[in-house]
């Protein structure tokens, strides 16, 4: 197991410091290396804390819940479960805040999924199913070893107030594909952090989908450990009435010659829908033909609903290939709907065509027909909720 004091790169602010970059933030796997969050920090002004049940004080609020974990995977792939002590934990990350530490600190057992050299697979599932309402925490390691290729997809469901990390190391000319479904009842709190290290000439693809849950917080991070590498992140949430979907993403350009594309999509309907995303890029010093750029889009369908969208972007080389961002959030497009509706077809038909677009042109990037096909009809589903199906 890692020491807690380990860090991935010297820097001059303390924990307790105001960064003046995301370069700057420091991590720990000790809890009491942060302090409790008041709402007024950059990473946690968004985040309701009340709603958070405890998890980012420590404070008992709900009691101890029990969180399920199953995995389906091919005979080629090595699924374990395994003790705090394992040392193939906390290998390729950092906790960066306080509820990230927690997780670490607390969990009694983690999945440790190793795909080996050269394997190529299709699809392993790992469904982690909150099945006593209460708080729970959890860790999973996923290991790509060279030239081998899999899709992961993550399964979240049931009642739960779970806070957990996952690993995800891709080795050198490696492949992996990642969806990760958030499909939580309507009581549910996940505070998730997904950290992704990415070797020489491998390729990491990650699709979250957020649609159920009270609130959810999923962060992405992504760290070259080679040049060569390519990362896409993409994802779609939709939120409905008095839900909270927060996604922050990070990728840290420190390595040249890598590459990055972050797309995220979103649509809020219902009193008190409230949608957060905030996406970091950071280009290192030194580094050479980097190639980044993110996105974030987000449709308000209805009255009383409040979307914060937030791209970063820090640059400290000049000797760069490709560097962007853009976001917009706003209502349908009326030109669209006048295009249909001079059509023939009527009003109401014409904006469920145009939200299906919307949504359908992401799907379409997951690879696996069965999952583009079970997020399309919970989409479906959210959309005859607030009455726009």
């Amino acid at each position: 197991m890692a020491s807690a004091n380990i860090e991935t790169k010297e820097h001059a602010h303390g924990l307790g410091a105001i960064p003046v970059s995301r370069a700057d933030v420091r991590g720990s796997f000790d809890v009491n290396d942060f302090p409790v969050p008041n709402g007024r920090e950059e990473e946690w002004r968004f985040t309701p804390l009340r709603r958070l049940k405890g998890l980012h004080d420590a404070a008992d609020k709900v009691g101890p819940g029990e969180v399920s974990i199953d995995v389906s995977a091919p005979e080629s792939v090595a699924v374990e479960t395994v003790g705090r002590d394992d040392e193939r934990l906390g290998t390729s990350f950092l906790p960066s805040d306080r509820v990230s530490a927690r997780a670490y600190s607390s969990f009694e057992e983690a999945t440790v999924i190793t795909v080996p050299k050269g394997v190529q697979e299709d699809t392993l599932t790992m469904r982690v199913t909150g099945t006593t309402y209460g708080t729970a925490y959890g860790h999973t390691v996923v290991r790509v070893e060279r030239g081998a290729t899999v899709t992961v997809v993550l399964d979240y469901s049931g009642s739960a107030v779970y806070a957990d990390n996952t690993e995800f190391i891709v080795e050198d000319g490696a492949r992996l594909n990642v969806v990760s479904l958030q499909d939580w009842a309507g009581d549910a709190v996940h505070v998730t952090q997904q950290h992704a290290r990415i070797g020489r000439d491998a390729t990491f693809r990650s699709f979250v989908a957020t649609l159920g849950g009270d609130l959810v917080r999923v962060v992405p991070k992504v760290r070259y450990a080679g040049p060569g590498g390519d990362a896409e992140l993409h994802g779609l949430y939709f939120t409905g009435t008095g839900q909270h979907h927060e996604h922050h993403s990070l990728v840290d350009h420190s390595t040249s010659h890598t590459r990055s594309r972050v797309d995220y999509r979103g649509a809020l309907a219902g009193d008190d829908a409230r949608a957060v995303w905030i996406g970091d890029v950071i280009i290192g010093e030194g580094t050479v033909e980097t190639d980044s750029y993110e996105n974030n889009r987000n449709l308000q369908l209805t009255e009383n609903t409040r979307v914060d969208s937030v791209p970063n972007l820090e640059i400290f080389t000049g000797e760069v290939a490709g560097a962007g961002h853009a976001s917009a959030s706003g209502r349908l497009d009326e030109i669209h709907l006048f295009y249909l509706m001079s059509r023939g077809i009527p009003a109401d038909e014409a904006r469920r065509l145009v939200l299906r677009g919307y949504f359908e042109e992401l799907i379409n990037r997951i690879e696996n027909p069965e999952l583009r096909e079970r997020i399309s009809a919970e989409v479906e589903e959210k959309l005859q909720e607030q009455g726009l199906g």
